[in-house]
């Protein structure tokens, strides 16, 4: 579809206003010195620079296509001077006002455009961002309006059978982790966003929407918007079927002609007038109504279970308005008819039973009602009831890559992490119409319990594929730390160095500017929003700073950062106790416990003899170094404990693996007798076993989460957590193939490690 080109002369004065263009260069620039971090006095704003310049436009939104101006020029200067690190934070910025602004001038769409595919020559991540855009400028162009039309349709599952996709932002915390001031604080907040829209308002916001960028100067819309307010709802909802159902057939149909889909619009828009008895120039003298992009649909939750984010996607699937409620949540499961990879990991080919057909398919051949037809005859042309047909390998590849957090092929190998978006496609690719956002705040340990409650769903969902069907799942990331600390370090077993109770966000911080500027600015801003006396601007929908930042987070945050999820085996001191198993994504902290000194073999010690803290072990672990070599070494020493990092402390040492640091005891003799020292040893590893050459035991804490400690533990096993869907059909190959620990089947094409995505706005920049 041809859209004739137009250069749009809006005649509000803010285009045309120096001051205003002078005021948004300020703030430009004041956002990119920012980043770059050069003035002290940037610290404490940082956050708020970029909030405040969208909520300028937010008040004068006919000011948007003036940012848009000087946000491509910026730019196009960052890439002629070589300031990569200031492109995709003014990309992301010029692309939120672009979908919120009306009346962008063409040529303004081509020289972003032009831009979006220059950086198709460059590395990741600035390659898929800017074809991400390239293909969402492209079709803005082509109907303009649509992605804003998506966007509110989607976030606030507008029903419609043109575009029937939804999206909800799920907020996940855990009450043990954050006070009741702060959670009261962000309930209260996402609740006075949720009460300021509604379905009615949304849709008319679409309706004003899409007729003021289709038919642009040719339409009274404070006409129309006093029209619309005044209609009831089931106009509104036709009307806004109307106005979909003809932007996603323009949008869709490339040999559509531009004309006949503003005619489509004019046609509606005609309608909806031929009842008004207003003044038209009157009102057509003010001027175009904005018209606000609403927060995303957000619900809060307080989570302490790790079954909670299953139920409430299965929820958000299958809501209680469709006759879902939770008591039935495990019928609902049960009744589900994709193939059932249930628990006795049986071959995939099972036994088939076939009858005879005496149907031809054609329906000629069959005899009419009129014809008498002997009961015999009848009876045989009744079709039997089907066997249940069992989903194909393609089908059932398809359905575990696109629930794996990893490619759809086999990983590499290598040690460097993954990020940014899939390469390779599902080889049968799904229509999943549903989209969860699931972002969670706290510190490290809320992480903790978030790599435990994602390894539950994907070992459920990899017996019987529920959620990955039908569901895309992202995980958002919004640290929060309040300055006193929770009443669990003070606890007997709780760890003495929490130097950094927030590394995963401190990492990503470090890879990507963006969000270190908008996000982890969020870790101290929320407890001190939560302790300022309750406003009536606080709580009013312009002043959610909280919300804004979280819905700028979840729109653009599209580039995920893949994080190792470990396994750990414990075995305990009492052997009548099976060995427990969990998981952890950041830290594992092994301290030796204290011994009693009651023993008898204390007491006939010599006293001049020195005591030696610590305990013999025995570490049996796989060595990696950068050339991606694994050696597989055993050790004997005495030591106090060890602490095993998944995150990597700076981002030049970014490698895959377990950087442990021992505490180890060294005798050493001096002039006065025997001593000893602590060396601490930092070794590289995949895989690690430890087992304790004594009767001493140690206490291992995971995560640095007290309520994950674990007491009289005399040996640990800890490892790459597997894919549950890799394992699953590895077991199953097993049965069929006796081809020892080689890949057969599916489980060649399926990743081998469990990977947490967590969603950032550039990924990694190298």
């Amino acid at each position: 579809m041809e859209k004739p080109t137009t250069t749009f002369s809006g005649s509000s004065p803010a285009v045309e206003n120096p001051e205003v263009e002078s005021d948004f260069l300020r703030n430009v620039h004041a956002l990119l010195r920012e980043l770059d971090g050069h003035h002290p006095a940037f610290q404490r704003e940082q956050g708020m620079l970029r909030w405040t310049l969208h909520k300028k436009i937010d008040r004068n939104l006919s000011s948007g296509a003036l940012l848009i101006k000087i946000l491509v020029k910026e730019l196009e200067r960052a890439e002629r001077c070589g300031n990569r690190q200031y492109i995709i934070p003014l990309l992301h910025s010029l692309m939120y006002t672009l979908v919120k602004a009306p009346g962008i001038p063409d040529d303004l769409y081509e020289r972003v455009y032009d831009f979006c595919k220059k950086l198709l020559t460059l590395p990741k991540p600035y390659c898929s961002i800017g074809l991400h855009y390239a293909q969402q400028l492209k079709l803005e162009r082509r109907v303009p309006g649509i992605l804003y039309q998506r966007l509110v349709s989607a976030e606030q599952a507008l029903k419609n059978d043109s575009f029937p996709y939804q999206e909800k932002v799920f907020m996940l915390t855990d009450p043990d982790l954050l006070s009741e001031a702060v959670c009261r604080a962000i309930a209260t907040e996402v609740k006075a966003a949720q009460t300021s829209q509604c379905p009615r308002s949304c849709m008319i916001y679409v309706i004003e929407h899409a007729l003021q960028e289709g038919i642009k100067e040719h339409g009274d819309f404070r006409t129309l918007q006093a029209m619309l307010q005044s209609e009831p709802l089931d106009v509104i909802e036709d009307c806004f079927q109307k106005v979909v159902a003809a932007m996603e057939h323009a949008g869709r149909d490339m040999n559509a002609e531009y004309h006949q889909y503003v005619e489509e619009l004019e046609k509606i828009y005609g309608t909806l007038l031929t009842t008004s008895k207003k003044d038209e120039e009157g009102a057509a003298a003010e001027g175009s109504p904005g018209i606000p992009l609403p927060n995303p649909s957000i619900s809060f939750h307080l989570s302490t279970d790790e079954a909670q984010l299953w139920n409430e996607l299965v929820l958000f699937l299958c809501p209680q308005s469709q006759s879902c409620e939770e008591n039935s949540l495990g019928e609902v499961l049960e009744s589900f008819e994709i193939q059932d990879m249930g628990p006795d990991y049986d071959s995939c080919e099972q036994a088939r039973f076939s009858m005879l057909s005496t149907d031809s398919g054609i329906e000629r051949d069959l005899p009419t009602p009129e014809e008498d037809v002997p009961e015999a005859e009848h009876s045989r042309l009744q079709r039997k009831g089907g066997i249940k047909k069992r989903a194909s390998a393609l089908d059932c590849l398809s359905l575990l890559q696109a629930g794996s957090s990893g490619q759809g092929a086999k990983p590499d190998g290598k040690l460097h992490r993954k990020w940014g978006g899939s390469v390779m496609e599902p080889i049968a690719q799904m229509k999943r119409l549903h989209t969860a956002r699931v972002l969670v705040l706290g510190d490290d340990r809320v992480l903790g319990r978030l790599a435990q409650a994602y390894y539950s769903l994907r070992k459920r969902d990899s017996r019987r594929a529920y959620l990955t069907s039908r569901l895309k799942v992202h995980f958002y990331y919004v640290p929060v730390m309040e300055e006193q600390p929770s009443s669990c370090s003070t606890e007997e077993y709780a760890l003495t160095d929490l130097t950094e109770p927030c590394e995963l966000a401190a990492y990503l911080g470090r890879v990507d500017p963006w969000y270190e500027s908008n996000v982890n600015t969020l870790c101290h801003m929320i407890p001190k929003l939560a302790t300022m006396p309750s406003t009536p601007s606080k709580t009013s929908v312009s002043e959610l700073f909280i919300v804004d930042v979280i819905a700028y987070y979840v729109r653009l945050g599209s580039q995920p950062v893949y994080f190792q999820v470990y396994t750990v085996k414990l075995f305990f001191k009492n052997e009548g106790l099976e060995p427990a198993e969990d998981v952890f994504l950041i830290e594992l902290h092994v301290t030796l416990e204290e011994c009693d000194p009651s023993r008898d073999h204390l007491l006939m010690k010599k006293k001049t003899m020195i005591e030696l803290p610590g305990a013999d072990v025995t570490l049996v672990y796989k060595k990696v170094s950068l050339s991606n070599r694994e050696k597989e070494e055993i050790a004997s020493l005495r030591t106090t404990g060890l602490v095993m990092k998944a995150i990597p402390s700076n981002e030049t040492e970014d490698l895959v693996c377990l950087n442990v640091s021992i505490a180890e005891i060294v005798k050493t003799a001096n002039l006065s007798g025997r001593s000893y020292s602590v060396v601490t040893n930092k070794i590289r590893m995949r895989s690690i076993k430890m087992q304790s050459s004594e009767r001493r035991s140690f206490t291992v804490c995971l995560d640095k989460d007290s309520r994950r400690v674990y007491k009289n533990v005399t040996g640990i096993e800890v490892s790459p957590c597997l894919e549950p869907s890799y394992c699953l059909q590895k077991a199953r190959a097993r049965q069929t193939h006796l081809s020892g620990d080689e890949d057969v089947g599916l489980a060649k094409y399926l990743p081998t490690s469990l990977l947490l995505p967590i969603n950032t706005f550039a990924g990694i920049i190298q």
